[in-house]
């Protein structure tokens, strides 16, 4: 069998010298014996997992809410596919596998439901108070709100993991690494984890769409990267896009993206010359990302995207509904706390913020359908409390 020591020698081996090892991991802020042959990443990963935090993605929000399909993504299966992005990817560059993993599958523990409506909506109610945004609502689970060991709340996540987490810098992301050498680059495993999450949105975002009909396969087709998929799968520019094209074009649109990814990221790193961690840290910028050609369709795609897709009135309509909602929940609560479940409501005196912390936490944890019956509850009289 094979045991921890031996996978760390394993990794020492195997994976590029710019890799982070397990071996070589800053720690915890708890100091806890490692597992006999589980790697700390690899323990990071089976705690991330186990969270309350995580079974509760499954009821939330990407794009579409819940009732609108069974065949939309939600937050859980967006995490799902950006893990393995991530993994694939961190394996052709010979990264660490596992540490990509834990930071794609931890970094959106901390949306509320409503996707970004509901952030956007958290954060105004939280504007004299804090403010709200997902990813410190993320180091909130895994540090101080998961509560499932004796020792110490949240995970204690290795150091890697947990800066992996605050440095996820993305078009949908809000950096603030304070506390984790902000001038310093993330691992090659972070940025990775944030190409995956952006391939992982744009390629899913445009399968959904078109999958609902909300958008135009005649404007899809005008789109620079949806061109470069037909002529790589040998079809017409003006091809039909029926069920069977739009499953060919999303898979090889994800292939197009991370091998254009790859190439880019490995000419970078070759260029860069960096021969340890410590060299690519101190770079001070990501090498992970895209050429300056693949970036301009790509951000073609995600203009196309929100103009499109997010704004389209089918999708604003929920929007403005998950905003009442969110919002007359808040002031309900923060007005009349003992509305608030016991268990919830007793975290009072601990929180330096008070209540009004206590009441986003408590609404950024619900699930999209949660959020609904308690709205149910709390407003209509006919439902039983």
């Amino acid at each position: 069998m094979l045991s921890r020591e031996m996978l760390e020698q394993r990794e020492r081996e195997i994976l590029a010298p710019y890799a982070m090892k397990s071996g070589d991991t800053r720690g915890r802020l708890v100091p806890e014996d490692e597992h006999p042959y589980r790697t700390a990443y690899q323990k990071d990963r089976d705690r991330i997992i186990h969270t309350t935090a995580f079974r509760r993605l499954a009821y939330k929000t990407q794009v579409f809410v819940y009732y609108e399909g069974d065949h939309y993504r939600t937050r859980l299966t967006h995490t799902i596919e950006v893990a393995q992005i991530g993994r694939t990817m961190a394996r052709a560059l010979g990264a660490n596998e596992d540490l990509v993993e834990a930071i794609c599958l931890a970094h959106d523990l901390g949306h509320p439901p409503f996707g970004h409506t509901g952030e956007a909506t958290l954060d105004e109610c939280m504007r004299e108070h804090g403010g709200f945004d997902h990813q410190r609502q993320t180091m909130r689970i895994v540090e101080k709100l998961e509560r499932r060991f004796p020792d110490f709340p949240g995970l204690n996540l290795t150091y890697e993991v947990r800066e992996g987490l605050v440095k996820h810098d993305t078009d949908y992301d809000m950096t603030n690494a304070a506390g984790y050498e902000p001038e310093k680059a993330g691992t090659l495993e972070c940025q990775i984890a944030n190409l995956a999450d952006e391939i992982a949105y744009s390629t899913s975002d445009l399968d959904d769409g078109l999958r609902a009909g909300l958008l135009d396969p005649a404007d899809v087709q005008k789109l620079a990267i949806w061109q470069d998929v037909m002529r790589s799968l040998g079809e017409p520019l003006d091809r039909r896009i029926d069920d069977m094209l739009r499953h060919r074009a999303i898979r090889r649109l994800v292939g197009i993206e991370v091998t254009a990814a790859l190439e880019e990221t490995m000419r970078r790193l070759k260029e860069s010359g960096v021969q340890s961690v410590e060299e690519l840290r101190s770079l001070g910028r990501n090498v992970a990302g895209f050429s300056a050609e693949m970036e301009e369709k790509n951000q073609e795609l995600r203009h196309f995207l929100m103009d499109h897709f997010y704004r389209h009135y089918r999708v604003m309509r929920m929007t403005q509904k998950a905003r009442r909602l969110l919002s007359e929940l808040f002031y309900a609560y923060v007005e009349e706390p003992t509305q608030l479940p016991r268990e919830t409501l007793v975290r009072v005196e601990e929180e330096p913020e008070g209540i009004y912390r206590i009441v986003c936490d408590y609404i950024a944890g619900m699930t999209d359908r949660y959020a609904l019956d308690e709205y149910r509850k709390l407003f209509d009289p006919e439902t039983r409390a």
